[in-house]
C-alpha cells in the first residue's frame, strides 16, 4: 500500500473512531467565545478533565485532531446558515476561527494542541450576546455533533467541558 493510501485509511479509521466515541456539547460553547481571537489572557479556558487510570483521554475517544476538525468545519457551517446567530460572524476570519475552535477542543480534551486566542469574556465584550444566541450556537454545535454521530457520553464530556464558559459569553 502506497504512503498516500496507508494516510488516507488511516484518516477514515479515526473518523470511524471518532463516530464511535467522539464528545461531549459542553466543548462548543466555547466555539462562540473564541470569535474574536488573538494572544492574550486565557484564564476561561477550561481544565481537560483528568482521565481515569485505563481510561483514554476524551481527546483520543473522539478520533484525535482529524475528527476534531470535522465536527468544527460542520459546526462552523451550520453558524454560518443559522440566521439567529450568523452576524456576529460577518466580519470573522473563518480558517483562523477554525484553527482556534480545533486547538481549543484540542486542549481541552487532552490532545496536544494549545490555544492562543483570547479569554472568552475579552473575545466577546461589547457584542451584547443573550442567552438565546449562546443555546442556538449550542444547538449548532449539537447538530455537527449528531451527524458524526459523537455517542452521547462523549458529547456531555465535552459540553461539561465549555458549558462553564457561557458566564463570560453572555453578556445581554
Amino acid at each position: 500500500m502506497s504512503e498516500s493510501r496507508s494516510i488516507i485509511a488511516r484518516g477514515a479509521q479515526n473518523r470511524r473512531a471518532f463516530l464511535r466515541s467522539a464528545g461531549a456539547v459542553a466543548v462548543f460553547g466555547g466555539a462562540f467565545l473564541v470569535v474574536g481571537c488573538s494572544d492574550d489572557d486565557k484564564k476561561s479556558m477550561p481544565t481537560p478533565v483528568p482521565t481515569a487510570p485505563g481510561q483514554a483521554k476524551l481527546y483520543d475517544r473522539l478520533g484525535g485532531k482529524p475528527a476534531i476538525t470535522a465536527v468544527v468545519d460542520a459546526f462552523v457551517a451550520n453558524v454560518a446558515a443559522d440566521t439567529r446567530i450568523n452576524k456576529f460572524f460577518a466580519n470573522t476570519d473563518i480558517p483562523t476561527l477554525k484553527m482556534h475552535l480545533v486547538n481549543q477542543i484540542g486542549q481541552a480534551t487532552g490532545g496536544p494542541e494549545k490555544y492562543t486566542g483570547r479569554d472568552m469574556k475579552t473575545a466577546h465584550a461589547g457584542m451584547m450576546i443573550t442567552k438565546a444566541h449562546f443555546d442556538a450556537l449550542v444547538e449548532d454545535l449539537v447538530k455537527a455533533l449528531d451527524q458524526f454521530k459523537v455517542p452521547e457520553r462523549e458529547k456531555n464530556e465535552l459540553l461539561g467541558l465549555l458549558g462553564p464558559m457561557e458566564k463570560d459569553i453572555v453578556t445581554a
